[in-house]
């Protein structure tokens, strides 16, 4: 890793068209190879958000999938637990406007398999259904309670009220899901957006872009309006990534973060992918920041003996026992929306007893 690219005044004589070339070239040659299920989850993830995100393309940007393309089958023959990378994949290709109709095909042999049946949660189920769903084919039409129950998932926020990533990632996924990733409105209801809220607090709290990007999208594809200091934040953090090129990348960079930041940029409105990436292998690194005060603020509550889930109550306690910025960061993070104190209720866990076993 030796050059760090800036955004020059040749950058921004790319079109966005070239931007989107570079970065799949990267994606599907410079970084990992096809063999390597981390290829599969890197390069479904990009072509998800661009095809999502209506990512304009040049002729030849989709030429570095034609090999992959030309030898999905035998990939999903012999990797049939990929199924579902393998099939996001060749559909985003086609619908990005890569010539070929080999999706149906592939669906249609998927769900004659029963390869959905073996999955071993919902959200999976309705990520397969979805994706099939795409060529006309519904791989579950016997399970007729499926949304049902993950709308109740959605649905109980004091889920949300705790740290917990698996359910929060598993609800903005649902989410993304339900809304066609935007195209129709999933329909949510209040307990479900107080779910997104809780879930977005806990996010900010950890100072956590990753998943706070995600929880924007989907508030945004709910319908519902998005905390402005959590956006500010997000636009600023988006915009000071570091892409670094010129060695081989690195095992772990923070490319899904860098992805999901320009996802959120793209679903507000505002240019995506806006910086250039040069040829070669790339890694993608977050701007350095501060820690949240997430942790700070549970282990202090959990230190408290007689805590009370009133953040009235509580809040000039909370705040004398952390350090200034934590205490900084958390009035940040009460601003941010008038449903802190509910949320509150929920994180203090301050009203459970748990009884001795007999």
């Amino acid at each position: 890793m030796t050059n760090i690219v800036s955004f020059d005044v040749a950058s921004r004589r790319q079109t966005a068209e070239v931007r989107h070339a570079a970065l799949m070239q990267c994606f599907a040659r410079e970084r990992r190879i096809p063999d390597d299920v981390f290829w599969l989850k890197e390069n479904a993830e990009l072509l998800n958000i661009l095809e999502c995100s209506g990512a304009r393309l040049d002729a030849g940007a989709l030429s570095a999938y034609q090999s992959f393309y030309d030898g999905v089958e035998n990939r999903l023959r012999f990797f049939p637990q990929y199924y579902r990378f393998l099939l996001s994949i060749c559909l985003d290709l086609e619908d990005l406007g890569m010539p070929g109709d080999k999706g149906q095909a592939l669906v249609e042999w998927v769900a004659e398999q029963g390869f959905a049946r073996a999955e071993l949660s919902d959200l999976q189920r309705m990520e397969a259904r979805r994706l099939m769903l795409r060529r006309g084919v519904d791989p579950l039409a016997e399970d007729g309670g499926l949304e049902e129950r993950m709308r109740r998932f959605m649905a109980r926020s004091a889920t949300f009220s705790m740290p917990n990533k698996k359910a929060a990632y598993e609800l903005t996924h649902a989410v993304f899901y339900l809304s066609e990733y935007g195209r129709r409105d999933p329909a949510l209801d209040g307990d479900t957006r107080l779910s997104l809220e809780f879930a977005g607090l806990l996010a900010f709290l950890e100072q956590n872009a990753d998943l706070l990007a995600e929880i924007c999208i989907a508030l945004r594809y709910g319908g519902f309006e998005v905390p402005e200091i959590w956006d500010t934040w997000l636009m600023r953090h988006s915009c000071r990534f570091a892409i670094e090129s010129g060695a081989r990348a690195p095992a772990a960079d923070d490319y899904h973060e860098f992805l999901v930041c320009n996802w959120m940029l793209a679903v507000c409105g505002h240019h995506a992918f806006a910086r250039p990436v040069k040829p070669g292998p790339t890694g993608f690194f977050r701007p350095e920041a501060g820690a949240g005060p997430l942790r700070e603020l549970s282990e202090c509550m959990f230190r408290l003996e007689d805590r009370s889930g009133d953040w009235q109550q509580m809040r000039p306690i909370v705040l004398g026992r952390l350090s200034e910025g934590a205490a900084s960061q958390l009035c940040r993070a009460e601003h941010s929306t008038d449903r802190f104190g509910v949320f509150f209720q929920g994180f203090a866990r301050s009203g459970s007893a748990m009884g001795a076993a007999g």
